[in-house]
């Protein structure tokens, strides 16, 4: 099976910044021209996340608060007793939310729900350049 990486980078603002890069996705697939594959969208760093979800301000602002409920950024992280960099908690949200996300290229298109998108997440407690990858295996 033949293998295409592309690549593209994402300035983040951190503290749980979500960021849609679904356009960016659908620019490294389509130029291909391909009708079927399996995309693999994935982010350096164990900071940061990517998923999917119905990028609009009551949800995005939903699944702020919720990850601030699992894993709040005010509590204590043993992480931060070894490197005192204050972002336990992002290294914990990082890990439940993943850091790659598979698509399936069907007919020539991303195979997204209408309202469905990707997404970025920056969990670091400052601003990061942030590089993805988006593997495409056809």
């Amino acid at each position: 099976m033949p293998i295409i990486n592309e690549n593209f980078v994402v300035q983040t603002k951190g503290n749980t910044d979500v960021i849609n890069i679904t356009k960016h996705v659908q620019n490294c697939v389509y130029k291909h021209e391909l009708k079927d594959a399996l995309i693999c969208i994935s982010i350096q760093g164990s900071t940061s996340a990517v998923t999917t979800i119905e990028y609009e301000d009551g949800l995005v602002k939903d699944l702020r608060e919720a990850l601030e409920r699992i894993a709040p950024s005010g509590a204590n992280y043993h992480h931060d007793e070894i490197w005192h960099d204050g972002n336990g908690y992002a290294h914990v949200r990082s890990a439940l939310v993943g850091s790659s996300v598979n698509i399936a290229l069907k007919d020539g298109l991303l195979n997204l729900g209408t309202w469905q998108q990707v997404v970025l997440l920056d969990f670091d407690n400052k601003e990061r350049s942030r590089n993805i990858t988006v593997q495409i295996i056809y």
